[in-house]
């Protein structure tokens, strides 16, 4: 495993940003190359420790002479949120100086056109430079994870309709509870990076990318940083890498994916009419069915109408929840993925700023 550092001058005198990148060489050319990064939000560790016990099983395999394809690793690829906190609370989803999402403003380019992410490169903001520098490593691999998590949540994630089916070995390879698929076309780093493979000719958009992959992976909630559960991640996330022939070994043969794969209209996200304290009725994990009772938010504590029940628009899976039980008005109080398109408006685009 080689180790290297990315130095990001900051954009105030004194200060720079280190990105550590891991890399295993492959043995053979023809094979896959992979890009897989982790904690983009910086708050959302299950991914960092995915990727160290992944290290410890690529290393493994690297001594045995197993690995075919180039494999990079960025295990904490967002060091400038990783030192923002505001109040003793680490605040890794938007950067504090231009208040955009982390994960947002990604640059839209043709493949073809990828050296010019660094081209008059120390004229952009650290923010900027540090989301060229990632975009520019993932467009040399073929298959890119992206690793987060939400709040409370099982395990899912974001698939372009490019990628599936094809992309149901990952899916099932770390036992996904869901997948939502997008139409990859807003500026989040995966949608960014597939952008670039969709228009690798100007002005033609390819339906289907045979063979690549750019995913949002969402490693269940922010809490979910144990062990077990890394391990579990890590075990899966090999499997995947084997059964795509970017690490030599036996294939599991199970490409099949049993859960609910649904476009981004089905996902129901339901949020808090009045602000309050929430109490949930169900948990998730759960099938919901419509008019079910799912939370009841107390809006004046001690009145006998002090209260509103929430209830499920239609029938479901109930994916993910707010963390927090103090809600603000509008705020989202939950996901549910859903057999019928839902009745709300969805702007094009991803499902949260």
């Amino acid at each position: 495993m080689d180790v290297s550092e990315i130095i990001l001058p900051g954009d105030t005198p004194g200060i720079e940003w280190r990105l550590p990148v891991m890399r295993f060489n492959g043995k053979d050319p023809a094979a896959p190359k992979v890009y897989i990064q982790a904690a983009l939000h910086a708050n959302e560790l299950p991914g960092t420790a995915l990727v160290h016990f992944l290290c410890g099983k690529l290393r493994q395999a690297e001594s045995e002479g197993r690995i075919a394809g180039d494999i990079t690793l960025v295990p904490q690829a967002n060091p400038v949120g990783a030192a923002q906190s505001h109040f003793g609370e680490l605040q890794g989803r938007f950067d504090l100086g231009s208040r955009t999402n982390f994960n947002r403003d990604f640059p839209l380019i043709s493949i073809r056109d990828r050296a010019e992410l660094l081209d008059g490169f120390d004229n952009y903001p650290a923010i900027d430079r540090l989301k060229r520098e990632l975009i520019h490593m993932a467009l040399g691999a073929d298959l890119v994870l992206d690793l987060h998590c939400d709040d409370e949540s099982l395990q899912y994630a974001y698939i372009d309709e490019a990628f599936w089916p094809e992309a149901a070995d990952l899916a099932n390879a770390l036992h996904m509870e869901a997948v939502l698929l997008s139409d990859g076309e807003s500026s989040a780093f995966e949608e960014a990076v597939g952008f670039a493979w969709k228009y690798e000719v100007p002005g033609e958009r390819k339906a289907k990318l045979p063979g690549k992959l750019s995913v949002t992976v969402e490693l269940r909630g922010r809490r979910d940083v144990y062990p077990d559960m890394a391990e579990k991640d890590a075990e899966g996330l090999l499997r995947f890498l084997i059964g795509r022939g970017v690490v030599n070994g036996k294939p599991s043969g199970d490409k099949t994916f049993a859960g609910p794969a649904v476009p981004l209209d089905n996902v129901e996200i339901v949020r808090a009419p009045q602000g309050g304290t929430v109490l949930f009725h169900r948990n998730i994990g759960e099938h919901v069915s419509e008019g079910e009772l799912l939370a009841t938010i107390v809006t004046r504590p001690g009145f006998a109408e002090g209260d509103i029940d929430i209830r499920a628009p239609q029938d479901g899976l109930f994916l993910t929840r707010t963390s927090d039980r103090l809600v603000r008005r509008r705020g989202d109080l939950m996901k549910i993925a859903a057999d019928k398109p839902s009745r709300a408006t969805r702007k094009a685009g991803t499902l949260e700023d």
